[in-house]
């Protein structure tokens, strides 16, 4: 069996293909288990994320073009789109990846902390799923130890920078008082909460939050003396907004090039801020085309990113050095765990040579056969029952010169003549 890790991420893929590969939180139940329904795919996990998607597979070695045109059909994409923007990684490299995204080495803000959340949540989802075996299992539990490693022996995690953060920094670069301009936000998960305090922390108080559920945005709401709305609402609240963050996990977009007008309009043209971090996207990109909105996605934050990966690449030499030895500590533990099924199949057979002596054993006794007779058979047949396979499969490797076979039965099989008597 292979360990496969195959995906797309904002180094491959255009926000647009990002946006149509990822997995919304009601399909990803649906998706665990279609997945694992696939021939050859034995265990599975489902990242997905604003700036990644990827599968985590236990499967066949041919198993990797069956995940792809799975992936494609789920989506409704063109499986050779995919393909041109797709990578993969197998055994060794797959675990270097999985524990390169966990401290966020592979993040578009290098080392950001967020990402071993959303893994974490991925495992769960799997777990619950149904979806991990021994192997995915070992690995997650394994980098999680790894991540942990990295966070509190390196700097990279000191002073955490965020998409969020890149966002409110690319703001307040556009506006001149920063600080008295108001700020709409819609949804209120993770994403939106640190906005919010990267806001708080820049000047910013007026602020709005928007989300679906009203309740959850008066949650949000409080914790920073902040409005709170629902969806609906966005209308108004757009006209008296000067910056909009939106993230959410909804499938479509949420403010569309019309509301956006309508508001320019009654605004008298004054220019509105907008950046878009969620996908799939809560902005239409046409709205990006009107003369007084200044729209950003999550690709246009590279400069911000940029400065702050100059900064954090130490901390990032360090992390490479812990998950260098991270993956070899793991491919130790899974050629343990890998022997230990062999020895549990061979004590197995064992016991199964065993046991049919004994029965065999046991019907001379009851026919009042010599004791020391039935004793005798008994080791003689367990013997020759134990001895026939290795002894066979010796003679074929001598005819065929396996001397490394030959060399590996006599360590496994005799003692060392030092320790003779």
């Amino acid at each position: 069996m292979t360990l496969l890790a195959l995906g797309i991420n904002h180094k491959t893929a255009t926000v647009a293909v990002r946006e149509r590969v990822a997995f919304t939180p009601t399909q990803l139940e649906s998706a665990l288990g279609e997945l694992r329904n696939v021939p050859q795919v034995r265990e599975a996990a489902v990242l997905s994320t604003c700036n990644r998607t990827e599968l985590y597979c236990v499967t066949e070695s041919s198993g990797e073009r069956l995940i792809l045109d799975w992936l494609s059909h789920f989506h409704g994409l063109p499986v050779d789109d995919l393909t041109s923007c797709a990578y993969h990684y197998l055994d060794n490299d797959a675990a270097r990846h999985l524990m390169r995204v966990a401290v966020g080495l592979d993040s578009m803000v290098l080392g950001e902390p967020q990402i071993l959340g959303q893994l974490k949540e991925a495992y769960q989802s799997a777990r619950l799923a149904s979806g991990l075996g021994g192997e995915l299992e070992l690995l997650f539990q394994h980098t999680f130890s790894v991540a942990k490693q990295v966070r509190t022996r390196t700097g990279i995690g000191q002073n955490p920078v965020s998409v969020a953060y890149a966002a409110v920094s690319l703001a307040s670069r556009i506006f001149d008082d920063f600080g008295r301009s108001r700020a709409l936000l819609i949804g209120a998960g993770e994403t939106i909460e640190l906005v919010a305090r990267h806001l708080r922390e820049a000047g910013v108080r007026n602020m709005i939050v928007a989300n679906r559920t009203r309740e959850r945005a008066e949650v949000l709401a409080r914790e920073f003396n902040a409005e709170a709305i629902s969806l609906n609402e966005i209308p108004d609240a757009l006209v008296r907004s000067d910056i909009v963050i939106s993230s959410t996990a909804a499938p479509l977009p949420i403010l569309g090039k019309g509301m956006a007008e309508r508001a320019l309009k009654k605004r008298r043209h004054r220019p509105i801020f907008m950046v878009d971090i969620a996908v799939p996207r809560d902005i239409e990109p046409e709205v990006g085309d009107l003369d007084d909105v200044f729209l950003y996605t999550v690709d246009d934050l590279n400069e911000v990113i940029q400065e702050n990966r100059r900064h954090r690449q130490a901390a990032a030499d360090q992390a490479e050095s812990l998950i260098e030895h991270g993956v070899s500590v793991w491919l130790h533990e899974r050629r343990i765990r890998g022997g230990s099924e062999l020895i549990r199949r061979y004590r197995d057979e064992a016991a199964e040579l065993r046991k049919r002596s004994e029965q065999q054993a046991m019907v001379r006794l009851a026919r009042g056969d010599d004791p020391e007779e039935v004793i005798r058979i008994l080791a003689h047949q367990l013997t020759n029952r134990l001895l026939h396979r290795p002894t066979v499969a010796l003679r074929e490797a001598s005819g065929s010169e396996r001397r490394d076979l030959l060399a590996a039965a006599e360590a496994l099989l005799l003692d060392p003549p030092s320790t003779r008597t």
